[in-house]
């Protein structure tokens, strides 16, 4: 249960409603919707286990879960309503082992944000556009308006004042949470007063929050790059590449992937940003015979960071932006016509060695791991056993 939600509108529901939902469930949604648009959820029924909330209940979080201001926390009562101040939201809805009930249903929708301000985090940089209207509006004037650092520019049109804003430029300020990588900067507009102000300064104070967590599904033969959706809550731009040798010279390029059974497979994660400082690492890889299920089918070779089957091994990368590893060609192929590989990569500030860069196999939660967490989706391959056909 739970996953990511990207369309515009839509249901939520507990597992088999309107039956009775399972016990020990930890579900989460995220819901993230167009770029400037704010997300609406209403319920329209809750039937749980009531009493104090503490064994079965629901919870709303504006943005992603662990790091996100808790927006209410209920299992019974009257229906309500939450709006998102972004484009992400995270619903949660937890049972114990005891009583089970009908659960609940929720309907949300994205509704324009209706700022002044619009924000696009780009893999490489903030486009920001404030309206010259809006500036009017209160008396300023578009040539007023400067960043952080005043030597960088916007481009001024008719109707726009448009910034480009680099992640590692201007004065933008990084930091780091939970779940995100956050860089921020501050569009200043002066008052036009020199000796007496009639108006105050404003401050545009704008942010992305890189999303750290992203899956890369391959299906055994990659493509050179990946298509991201660009939101307020941004997601690095990140591919898988097969090799044809532990040198990691030569790109494999054919679909599918034709290999032999126990032979050696080279992959290399490569992270596209022009931030020096940061790691990617290889949180976790699943394989499995269906690229649409990776739980019924499903063979780890690495999870939560601790290697599950004997052949996969990691190398040394020439940059932090790369994270180069291999598996083996395993009996899991002879029994299936082809193998896809789902693999979850995780983005830390270089150098933070609290991170879970930096930490290597760990006990995590399960939810903290599953595919809630923000993911990228790549498509590439299959790979397929040489001959075809299974082999004894």
């Amino acid at each position: 249960c739970g996953g990511s939600v990207s369309d515009s509108s839509g249901v939520l529901q507990s597992p088999n409603y309107p039956g009775s939902y399972p016990n020990d469930a930890d579900c989460v949604w995220e819901i993230q919707v167009e770029n400037n648009f704010r997300v609406t959820l209403t319920f329209r029924d809750i039937a749980m286990q009531s009493r104090t909330c503490q064994d079965d209940y629901i919870e709303v979080y504006d943005g992603p879960l662990h790091s996100s201001p808790l927006l209410g926390r209920f299992c019974s009562g009257s229906f309500p309503t939450y709006v998102s101040s972004s484009n992400m939201m995270s619903v949660r809805f937890h049972s114990d082992s005891r009583y089970s009930f009908r659960g609940f249903q929720a309907h949300y929708s994205s509704i324009p944000a209706g700022h002044n301000t619009t924000i696009q985090c780009l893999p490489d940089y903030m486009h920001v556009v404030v309206s010259r209207q809006y500036l009017q509006s209160q008396g300023y004037s578009a040539q007023r308006v400067t960043l952080n650092d005043n030597r960088c520019r916007p481009t001024v049109t008719p109707r726009e004042v448009v910034f480009n804003i680099p992640y590692n430029g201007c004065g933008t300020i990084q930091e780091e949470n939970n779940d995100t990588i956050n860089y921020s900067n501050t569009i200043r507009v002066a008052s036009s007063g020199y000796v007496i102000k009639r108006k105050k300064n404003i401050n545009l104070n704008v942010s992305c929050k890189m999303l750290r967590k992203s899956w890369q599904q391959v299906m055994y033969a990659a493509e050179d790059t990946v298509d991201v959706n660009e939101y307020q809550f941004g997601r690095y731009n990140m591919n898988i590449t097969f090799y044809d040798s532990a040198a990691f010279q030569r790109q494999v390029r054919s679909s599918p992937y034709y290999i032999d059974l126990n032979q050696n497979l080279y992959l290399q994660a490569c992270l596209h940003s022009p931030d020096p400082n940061l790691k990617v690492v290889v949180d976790t890889c699943v394989a499995s015979p269906d690229p649409r299920d990776f739980n019924t089918l499903a063979y780890y070779l690495i999870r939560n960071g601790c290697p599950r089957d004997p052949s996969y091994a990691t190398y040394y990368s020439p940059s932090s932006h790369f994270a180069r590893f291999k598996f083996n060609a395993f009996e899991f192929m002879s029994r299936h016509p082809s193998v896809y590989l789902k693999c979850q990569m995780l983005v830390c500030r270089l150098g933070d060695f609290s991170s879970h860069c930096y930490r290597g196999c760990s006990s995590r939660a399960k939810r903290d791991t599953s595919s809630v967490d923000e993911e990228v989706v790549v498509m590439a391959g299959p790979i397929v056993l040489r001959d075809g056909g299974a082999q004894s």
